[in-house]
């Protein structure tokens, strides 16, 4: 092991090494490089952001550590109590700006219960890196070594590491283990979620159903528990940031490409393989719960803030979805099981503050996929839709208050429809194509509110800038697959007014049906086709769905000429039906402009 003194450590720390960087490199560990760092006194300094340019005295509370030798620039302290709130860490798709509102609501929240705030976060897009959102700004990375040094700089009451997403998420036992007061709900609570040995030992004892998994550590366990399971299964690795490298695999050759190329898997790491629930409906759902569930109180109480069924099938990844809020097709029978099973967890987890599960639903059976004691993507979503500040009433949980407190006691079932719409990136990347999957791809997201449900989605759609038209030509090309099915949607357009024009196959089965279809030639047939047409600006809205894992480059082709030019496409069977729905309404009554005010 190469040798480190005092000098050494001090020129490392100057330079930008982390604790953990100069642990790696000494073949130590780094709780002892930071033991070591401790005795020699070697800890930063915090310099303040000159936010005015150098042309008058800059207060503005927004700092930075360095270990270059210097004055601590850090403001005098104050008699309140501190509370540190985890941002989200730098901008990637995956991350979610989602999160930085919950992290800027916390903040607001907590100043009004009269706590002092201070916001560790390192992304300068973000609302919660303004220097007026918190008390003071520390911007820098999420890492445990920066963390806890500005936890014991400042002599921090209590930690939030709920709000930031996964990245604080996957520090807290690491902090709590080095003295720091985690508020809400506890370390262990988050591993037992995200530990899914321990997670379906948790499930097991609730009587709550799974879908059939397995871990595997290496490629022979993998295919032994895909044949077991049998195809297609859900590969991932474990905790995983917005369903990174997630994906549904259909043979032996595709498990051995993903294992291969995708991940590496070790017993500390294992992939988690589950058996993919074809054509279930997917559900999100919030709850919120206070402190006095735990403590042999009568105040404690558990409220979902809200239910969304997601219009895609299962096996697209919740930030990506289109969400209906409340439900439109589940049985009461059905919201009743998720209702009992999410209160069962939240008091197994004794969760304080925000919880979000998600289930799959097939017929009148109800399956966990996961459950993140933490807040999720959907909580602005569904702020906004119910009327209730899910964060902030989670802050003032997590600091000690109750719902019985906070007046937010029931569930609130609203009488109008929510949509969820996201926003995505592909006419920004040419040629990749626009197929959702379990990996995050979104950029954002829009809502649409009517007390029509067709006209709630119609809004939605022009919010996310791609309008539903009411008359004109529909291309549809489906997978084997989906033929058997596309025949009673594609009725619903014709009586819509819409043209119906289809390649070989799929104007076969629309024809059998009694259907008028235009024939055009595939891609790989002569011309004019689909993508000509599409240019041409002779198509109105595309219906495609994929012929497999693998979709073939004409399909690519489509879909991705279709984006290019803002011509709407559908790439599910659900969503074609959707986009009837709005459709429909449209064209029966239009549509009015409310405020999200005059809903609530």
């Amino acid at each position: 092991m190469p040798s480190l003194n005092a000098e050494k450590l001090a020129q490392a720390k100057s330079l930008g090494f982390s604790d953990r960087q100069i642990a790696h490199l000494t073949g130590t560990t780094e709780d002892k490089i930071r033991a070591e760092r401790k005795k020699l006194g070697l800890v930063p300094s915090y310099r303040l952001v000159d936010t005015c340019a150098a042309e008058f005295e800059a207060y503005t509370p927004y700092y930075y550590s360095t270990y270059d030798r210097g004055d601590d620039e850090v403001k005098p302290e104050s008699p309140k109590k501190k509370v540190m709130i985890l941002g989200g860490g730098p901008n990637r798709i995956g991350q979610g700006i989602e999160f930085d509102y919950c992290c800027v609501h916390a903040a607001f929240a907590l100043k009004e219960d009269g706590f002092e705030t201070i916001m560790v976060n390192s992304n300068p897009e973000t609302v919660s890196t303004d220097y007026d959102t918190s008390d003071k700004l520390f911007f820098e990375p999420l890492t445990l070594e920066d963390v806890l040094h500005i936890y014991e700089r400042e002599k921090c009451w209590g930690a939030i590491a709920q709000f930031g997403g996964q990245t604080p998420l996957n520090l807290a036992l690491g902090l709590q283990k080095n003295g720091v007061n985690i508020i809400g709900t506890s370390p262990q609570s988050i591993e037992v979620a995200e530990d899914r040995k321990l997670f379906a030992a948790m499930l097991r004892k609730l009587d709550i159903p799974q879908p059939p998994n397995g871990l595997a550590t290496n490629a022979e366990e993998a295919l032994v528990i895909s044949k077991r399971l049998t195809y297609p299964v859900l590969v991932r690795p474990s905790f995983v940031l917005g369903g990174r490298a997630m994906q549904i695999v259909y043979s032996d050759a595709e498990l051995a490409h993903y294992m291969k190329f995708a991940v590496e898997a070790s017993p500390e790491r294992p992939v988690l393989v589950d058996k993919f629930l074809e054509d279930a409906t997917e559900v999100d759902v919030d709850c919120i719960t206070d402190v006095g569930l735990f403590t042999n109180s009568d105040e404690g109480t558990i409220v979902i803030g809200g239910m969304l069924e997601h219009i895609e099938f299962a096996g697209v990844h919740s930030g990506d979805a289109t969400m209906v809020l409340p439900p439109h097709t589940l049985s009461k029978k059905v919201i009743g099981i998720i209702r009992d099973y999410t209160h069962a967890m939240a008091r197994e987890l004794k969760v304080v503050g925000l919880m979000n599960v998600q289930y799959a639903v097939k017929g009148d059976t109800v399956y966990v996929l996961e459950v993140n004691p933490r807040a999720s993507r959907t909580v602005p979503f569904v702020s906004k839709a119910i009327g209730f500040p899910l964060a902030k009433l989670a802050a003032k949980v997590m600091a000690g208050k109750t719902l019985k407190e906070l007046k937010f006691t029931k569930e609130i079932w609203p009488k109008y429809w929510a949509v969820k719409e996201s926003v995505f990136p592909f006419n920004r990347f040419h040629g990749q194509d626009i197929l959702l999957s379990p990996e995050m791809r979104s950029t954002g997201e829009v809502m649409g509110l009517d007390a029509d449900p067709g006209i709630a989605y119609a809004k939605s759609q022009m919010a996310a800038g791609s309008p539903l038209p009411t008359g004109g030509k529909l291309f549809i090309s489906v997978s084997d697959a989906h033929k058997k099915k596309i025949a009673d949607v594609a009725k619903q357009f014709v009586e819509l007014g819409f043209e119906l024009v289809a390649t070989g196959g799929t104007a076969a089965v629309l024809e059998k049906a009694g259907l008028k279809v235009e024939r055009i030639h595939k891609l790989t047939e002569g011309r004019p086709n689909a993508v000509d047409l599409l240019k041409n600006k002779e198509l109105q809205l595309v219906i495609n769905t994929p012929s497999g894992a693998n979709p073939r480059a004409d399909e690519v082709k489509i879909r991705t000429t279709a984006v290019y030019t803002n011509t709407p496409i559908m790439t599910t069977i659900s969503s074609a039906l959707a986009a009837a729905r709005g459709i429909a309404a449209l064209k029966k009554s239009g549509y009015a402009v409310k405020t999200v005010q005059e809903y609530h």
